[in-house]
């Protein structure tokens, strides 16, 4: 039983703050499809982060096109089985990460592709962003070892994070849940987890809605 009320749920947020981990936990929970992103697989992710430069404009591409790619098989094809579909990422993903990784030259190029096909991709009934401050970022990335973050620093997060809260400012026709989770722990505490469940269940209005997981739980 799709106990959320959603058909179409994102979970968001930047480098390791745990969201595909919470959308499989969810869709688990309720019964949904679950749709993920499929970074580990590209070929263009290890060598960016070792030559940016060099490697930004075609890795971006390869997202843009895999990542349409898989919205379109997964939403053209009907499911008789799930009432709801959840996915980690959004089809915006794409712009967030080529605004800060492209020079603007191959940026205006991308933008181009970018809104064409921006315009047929499906608006979530909820699009969750989850928070974390950077430290605590940068020790999550740490410790789940991936050799190809390594180069992962600070700043790097920081401007993404600003990427995605100007892009929910520039779209009020998204209903945006931003949630503060600090260094809450919603796989290891059932608490964490329920409160996150009832605050998807609500209703929210067109705009960004901010709420901070620590404060609501005293």
């Amino acid at each position: 039983m799709n106990k959320l009320n959603k058909k179409y749920l994102v979970i968001e947020g930047n480098i390791g703050t745990g969201k595909s981990t919470l959308a499989k936990m969810i869709s688990k929970d309720v019964d949904a499809r679950l749709v993920m992103e499929t970074f580990a697989d590209n070929p263009f992710l290890p060598k960016f982060y070792d030559d940016q430069e060099r490697y930004a404009f075609p890795l971006e591409l390869s997202f843009l096109a895999e990542r349409y790619k898989q919205l379109k098989k997964d939403f053209d094809t009907g499911d008789l089985f799930h009432e709801m579909t959840i996915a980690d990422y959004h089809f915006f993903k794409s712009l967030i990460f080529a605004a800060k990784t492209l020079p603007e030259d191959e940026y205006r190029l991308y933008r181009q592709i970018f809104d064409i096909i921006y315009s047929m991709t499906p608006i979530p009934d909820l699009y969750i962003y989850l928070h974390r401050p950077i430290d605590i970022l940068l020790k999550q990335i740490e410790k789940r070892g991936r050799i190809y973050e390594k180069s992962i620093n600070g700043e790097y997060l920081k401007n993404l994070q600003n990427g995605y809260f100007q892009f929910f400012k520039e779209h009020p026709e998204l209903p945006v849940l931003v949630v503060n989770l600090e260094d809450l722990n919603f796989e290891t505490d059932e608490q964490v987890y329920n409160t996150l469940i009832n605050l998807i269940g609500n209703d929210y209005q067109k705009g960004i809605t901010r709420i901070n997981l620590m404060t609501l739980l005293g």
